[in-house]
């Protein structure tokens, strides 16, 4: 990257009037900004919603191409279904954790690829058999499987697809969706299919995705959270009146954070207390536990000085120290405090602290007076560590394999 950026920086637009320099890249923190700066950029992304992405998918089409096939009929109906597949599974991003467990970036390619192969396989089909599970198994496993690497999103995605590609899509007005507003009509023209697509529902309900009706109300939260997020960060950063000015209010701030903020455990006399056991596996969780919060404590206290400091300008502000006197401000976690750093909250800054008082009030009192009758599940920095050393202190106790 700096290479590269040294090169723009030598090009003169007088000397190269016929040259031109296109670059492709995946977002990028590392990209040049200088870069960027002096480019035209360019973006394409997959339409928003169901409705609209078929709609670009079928203007790509002609009658020729629907009709191009030794079985047409079939040709059409799976069509179809891989098309609002396509759709589907790239409109799920916006579900978050609910739709993928990663948000994969599938692109028309998949789609392309499986369209040529339905093709195929239906011009060398034996007596009109179709090879559904042919068509599931490349379709799921290997076009859009490729980019699919977490264990529950392949078991997913394949079952996504046995639901448009199995032998009912060739029966008129087969359902592929709950309430079967989305469904396989009579094979026609690509016009009829642009008029089936046209009156389907501009913003599609969650039962499209098979998901329940409330999966919508988090991503209209997560989306009106994020449009919230984008105006207060274009916000003026200048405090106008006879008030406190923006640097002062924030330097307040600072300080009453500074002071909420508990210190840092001391990690041997904990270890000396609760070493590791055997037959206690909760003593190795706790100390990981007590690890994990130590490291968000500490660079907590050591940003708050240095910002106090920045802010009468005994030390330069920084870029991370900017951004997180314009956190404090809007009253919004400071990204250095978020993951990997901090544990997971969509809480804003005065209720995230509390709620890190509580959890270390939490841990606190498991220290002083030994395991808690009753654990605090949300509390823990890493919960699965706890229900592990569950499983150990019961498999060790009884003698029984811990899977």
């Amino acid at each position: 990257m700096p290479r590269l950026e040294a090169i723009v920086e030598q090009l003169v637009p007088t000397n190269h009037q016929e040259f031109r320099l296109w670059l492709t890249s995946a977002p990028s923190n590392k990209f040049p900004v200088s870069v960027l700066q002096n480019s035209v950029k360019m973006t394409l992304e997959p339409p928003s919603g169901l409705k609209q992405n078929l709609l670009q998918t079928y203007s790509m089409f002609d009658n020729r191409q629907l009709n191009d096939c030794a079985m047409p009929v079939a040709y059409k109906k799976l069509l179809f279904a891989f098309s609002l597949f396509h759709a589907l599974v790239q409109d799920r991003r916006k579900f978050g954790p609910i739709g993928w467990n990663i948000p994969y970036a599938f692109m028309q390619e998949e789609f392309d690829v499986c369209r040529r192969q339905l093709k195929i396989f239906l011009d060398e089909a034996k007596d009109n058999v179709i090879p559904y599970k042919v068509l599931i198994f490349l379709g799921a496993e290997v076009n859009y499987g490729g980019r699919v690497t977490d264990d529950k999103d392949v078991r997913l995605i394949t079952n996504i697809l046995k639901r448009f590609i199995n032998p009912h899509i060739l029966e008129d007005d087969y359902a592929l969706s709950a309430s079967g507003v989305y469904k396989s009509i009579p094979a026609g023209s690509v016009e009829d299919y642009l008029e089936y697509i046209n009156s389907l529902p501009l913003n599609p309900a969650a039962e499209a995705f098979g998901l329940h009706e409330n999966a919508q109300i988090t991503t209209d939260q997560s989306a009106t959270r994020l449009i919230l997020e984008n105006v207060l960060s274009i916000q003026p950063r200048q405090s106008g009146g006879g008030g406190k000015t923006r640097e002062q209010a924030i330097g307040e701030i600072a300080l009453q954070i500074e002071e909420k903020t508990p210190p840092p455990f001391d990690i041997e006399e904990v270890q000396q207390k609760f070493p590791t056991d055997y037959k206690e596996s909760m003593n190795t969780v706790l100390t990981q536990e007590l690890v994990r919060y130590n490291k968000l404590l500490v660079i907590m206290q050591e940003m708050l000085v240095e910002l106090k400091k920045a802010l009468v300008g005994e030390v330069v502000m920084s870029e991370e120290l900017d951004s997180m006197a314009n956190s404090l401000f809007d009253n919004l976690v400071p990204i250095a405090w978020q993951p990997v750093v901090g544990f997971l909250s969509l809480k804003p800054l005065a209720s995230w602290i509390n709620d890190l008082n509580d959890r270390i009030n939490f841990l606190s009192k498991w220290v002083e007076n030994g395991a808690p009758p009753a654990f605090w599940i949300s509390g823990f920095f890493f919960p699965q560590a706890f229900f592990t050393g569950t499983l150990q202190n019961f498999a060790r106790k009884y003698k029984i394999a811990i899977d």
